[in-house]
């Protein structure tokens, strides 16, 4: 008998890898490009499982590194984002299960165009990429072309920044930190950064590959360690409140498909009523209810109003979503309104970032495709983020739904507020991951900005989040219940982000550029 063979070592193991997954070709290459961006999803929200992440963006960037035409590099990204969001935005098929004999006819271009079209992100950044031969140009000009394209998905078409790649920090409140200076999309690089060096790391020989692994580790180790040093200085959570002002959340657990009938109207409105003053503490001085909780154009009903009014503490308010109109022509707005305990509305916020198809059909002449929201007619977009003063209340900038999920567009930076407050219904979507991911990027706004956000949801998840993006107290998904809190106050002074917005993320960029320039003029990393 030879000799027992001796297993191959980590190092050739990983290079022998990285060159099969490069060959990878035809249904195989497509398949686990797929595979990989599936995969990856495994390290945002709701699982939170960031080594995800370093298991396959290594894997992308080898079988990038074997691709030889620009339509193949085209291909494998796609394939890659299609897999990311194709799994990662299953949820949003869920709507169109509401009502299916209506809507159901959608569920292939919910779950599957919306993915297709995304993935054309991503396919556009291994497009750029394979410009460079050498690995770690290629892993900077990967991580430039990524982040870039992933700040242009933010804002296109309206934008849907949702899911971004700095996501994957959401699960760590140390390194959620990072936001607020930041923000996601510097976050998102950084991130992508130590993945991508570490791809290139475990490929390269001797020192270069524990040089590369350490700068790897430091690009997440720094911001770990800082953002542990932020929330050790910060008050504990929960003890840094706003004195004298009381909040009871409201989630009364409305299924969708009973939210809007007619007949259910007062059987609906009678049980946020009865919510509203259950065992309530004396402590409690304003109500908050959810998107759309009054299902009737509140301004125009003087007597549901003054009902409501029965269940508002002593000078103080609810504040509810609500839909609000014009006549000639009839105009249409989706609506937070501000009643007071003798039923007068004092201040009002009418959405201004609407849902494509969800609130407005778009190409209305062209597609045969109404919304999919209640109604007919088309939501009107309101003027833009607003700032209300209300009475016994901090500023506050309401938001309605997905408004939230906008880095860089949920306040009037000239009337800053205090808190946010972030009204919505994610019964549409059920018990999937997409309530969890909404929770999610309401922490990153509140770090981002320095902010409390309150969120009311019909359905769940309904929390308070202090401004380090720690949960004081949640309602879970599909719980009738209410949530009462102290509101917390925000940071002394606005952070990085809330004063320069985007551009530390810019200056990364510029950065990350400038390295990709010298790598490619540099011998030993020619593009």
């Amino acid at each position: 008998m030879g000799e027992p063979e001796v297993p191959a070592r980590p190092a050739a193991f990983v290079r022998s890898l990285a060159a099969r997954l490069g060959v990878l070709a035809g249904w195989r290459g497509r398949a686990a490009g797929f595979l990989a961006g599936a995969v990856a999803t495994l390290a945002l929200p709701p699982a939170a499982m960031l080594p995800a992440l370093y298991l396959t963006i290594p894997v992308l960037l080898w079988m990038l590194a074997g691709r030889t035409s620009r339509k193949a590099a085209f291909g494998l990204g796609w394939w890659f984002g299609f897999g990311y969001f194709s799994v990662s935005l299953y949820w949003i098929g869920n709507a169109m299960l509401v009502f299916s004999s209506k809507h159901a006819w959608l569920i292939p271009f919910a779950a599957l165009g919306l993915p297709a079209f995304l993935a054309i992100f991503t396919g556009c950044a291994t497009l750029v990429a394979s410009i460079a031969r050498h690995p770690l140009s290629r892993a900077l000009l990967f991580t430039f072309a990524w982040c870039g394209l992933e700040w242009l998905r933010g804002h296109v078409l309206t934008g849907f920044p949702w899911n971004l790649i700095g996501s994957a920090w959401a699960g760590s409140d140390a390194l959620l930190q990072s936001t607020a200076l930041i923000g996601i999309y510097g976050v998102s690089l950084v991130a992508l950064l130590s993945a991508c060096l570490l791809a290139v790391a475990l490929d390269m020989p001797g020192r270069a590959r524990i040089g590369l692994a350490l700068v790897s580790l430091m690009v997440v180790a720094g911001p770990w360690i800082g953002g542990q040093m932020r929330l050790s200085g910060a008050p504990a959570a929960g003890t840094a409140m706003v004195e004298g002002v009381g909040l009871r959340l409201v989630q009364a657990g409305i299924p969708q498909r009973e939210k809007w009938r007619r007949e259910l109207r007062n059987r609906n409105l009678l049980r946020h009523h009865e919510l509203s003053i259950e065992n309530r503490p004396d402590w409690i001085s304003h109500i908050i209810w959810p998107e759309n909780a009054a299902t009737f154009f509140l301004a125009d009903d003087a007597p549901r109003r003054f009902a409501l009014a029965q269940a508002i503490p002593p000078d103080g308010l609810l504040i509810t979503g609500a839909p609000r109109r014009a006549v000639g022509p009839l105009r249409i707005w989706n609506s937070a309104f501000a009643v007071n305990d003798r039923g007068t509305v004092v201040a009002q916020y009418d959405k201004f970032h609407l849902v494509p198809f969800g609130e407005y059909a778009p190409f209305r002449d062209f597609l045969p495709v109404d919304k999919i929201a209640h109604g007919m007619t088309d939501y009107s977009a309101g003027s833009g983020p607003k700032t209300l003063h209300l009475p016994g209340l901090p500023p506050v900038s309401p938001l309605i739904c997905y408004e939230v999920i906008f880095p860089g567009a949920v306040l009037d930076p000239a009337d800053r507020p205090a808190w946010l407050l972030n009204l919505t219904n994610d019964a549409w979507y059920g018990k999937t991951a997409g309530p969890h991911q909404h929770l999610a990027i309401s922490r990153v706004r509140a770090v981002e900005e320095g902010l409390p956000v309150v969120r009311a949801a019909n359905t769940g998840i309904s929390a308070v989040i202090d401004p380090y993006g720690r949960v004081l107290g949640s309602l879970s998904l599909d719980v009738a219940g209410v949530l009462d809190s102290r509101l917390p106050k925000p940071v002394k002074s606005p952070t990085g982000y809330g004063r320069f917005g985007d551009l530390p993320f810019l200056v990364l960029m510029l950065a990350l550029a400038a390295g990709c320039f010298f790598a490619g003029r540099s011998p030993l990393f020619r593009l």
